[in-house]
């Protein structure tokens, strides 16, 4: 236990927000107070606690609507609930496990009985909070928020969706890998995966795979996004800015390096694929080979797209036509349109 474990304290009686704040404290917790349920969700969504004492009779809001609005929210579906009452627990135990309660405490509030509950769901919340971290290293973070709330075998499954395929290509990449040490490649692909990883996950995106100095991003799946079509245009104008110190960086040492961004929109197969202890998140069908042509023929620092995409977009940005393309895997010539400019 550490002085930065957070405990919300809420009741409507000053003298026992008192005791309870007095006792917390004198443990090492950090202790913020709420005198009703709307107070407490604004101080839960200000300042997130670690854990919620929460008094059932209240007016306005009572403990259990309380309780289940936390439980409601993805981002605190996992906070550590304790329903305190002077109620006759046994009667009251019902109602608060139907509203996500996860422990009860009795009034008079026993002291030792208060530390021990107290001390065992922050322990539990840790190891929420370790799980949610290595899930985070693997998916997004609304992904990885939803899988921990338990959440993820719906969003898992095989579906089908309409989302938004993105590539990226490095230009100059196989030259720079025939000339470069080992040691230059990996500093430059850490430097290329950790701009383009951050730029994915602020845009709502989900990083499907990295593949070498190709990558794979999709948008709308497995957490929806308004205007899919967007995200990925900002993601690749931002990842363009992104790339520019990298390309500088190695231009002085004699490598020519730059980025190629191919982006279609259409239907695809999505879900978790692999086996027990591997698991993979994919989508699979033609807009992602279409995406990833497409990306083939983007020159150094252009981003070329589909028709759908172009029209999903009603003008936010400028294209110039280009193409037809011949391209592996389509009968017929494709049209593609290049970013004009940067909106």
């Amino acid at each position: 236990m550490t002085a930065q474990q957070h405990i919300l304290v809420v009741d409507d009686t000053p003298q026992n927000v008192k005791l309870l704040a007095d006792l917390l404290t004198a443990k090492g917790y950090a202790v913020s107070t709420a005198a009703n349920g709307e107070q407490a969700l604004a101080n839960i969504d200000g300042r997130p606690p670690d854990l919620v004492l929460l008094d059932i009779m209240m007016p306005g809001l009572s403990g259990y609507e309380v309780c289940r609005k936390i439980r409601e929210n993805p981002a605190t579906a996992l906070l550590p609930v304790v329903l305190v009452t002077s109620l006759d627990p046994n009667q009251e135990r019902v109602k608060g496990i139907e509203a996500g309660a996860d422990d009860f405490l009795s009034k008079p509030i026993n002291q030792p009985e208060l530390f021990a509950r107290v001390r065992s769901l922050l322990r539990v919340k840790n190891l929420q909070d370790e799980r949610l971290r290595r899930l985070k290293s693997f998916f997004s973070p609304q992904l990885a928020e939803a899988i921990a709330a338990g959440k993820g075998e719906e969003l898992l499954k095989t579906h089908r969706r309409e989302i938004t395929v993105e590539f990226f290509d490095l230009r100059g990449f196989t030259a720079f890998t025939d000339t470069a040490e080992p040691e230059e490649v990996m500093e430059l692909l850490r430097a290329y995966h950790a701009a383009l990883g951050r730029l994915v996950l602020e845009h709502q995106g989900t990083l499907e795979r990295f593949a070498g100095d190709a990558v794979m991003v999709f948008f709308n799946d497995p957490v929806p996004v308004e205007r899919p079509a967007e995200h990925a245009v900002r993601t690749a104008l931002a990842m363009m800015d992104a790339f520019d110190p990298i390309a500088k960086h190695w231009s002085k040492r004699g490598y020519e390096l730059a980025l190629g961004v191919g982006i279609a929109q259409g239907y695809a197969t999505l879900g978790a694929i692999g086996f027990e202890g591997r698991w993979d998140y994919a989508a699979i069908g033609n807009v992602t080979n279409l995406a990833a042509r497409l990306c083939s023929e983007a020159r150094a620092g252009q981003v070329l797209l589909d028709r759908k995409t172009m029209a999903a977009l009603e003008g936010a940005f400028e294209f110039d036509a280009t193409g037809p393309f011949e391209l592996k895997g389509f009968s017929k010539p494709v049209p593609a349109f290049a970013l004009k400019h940067r909106a």
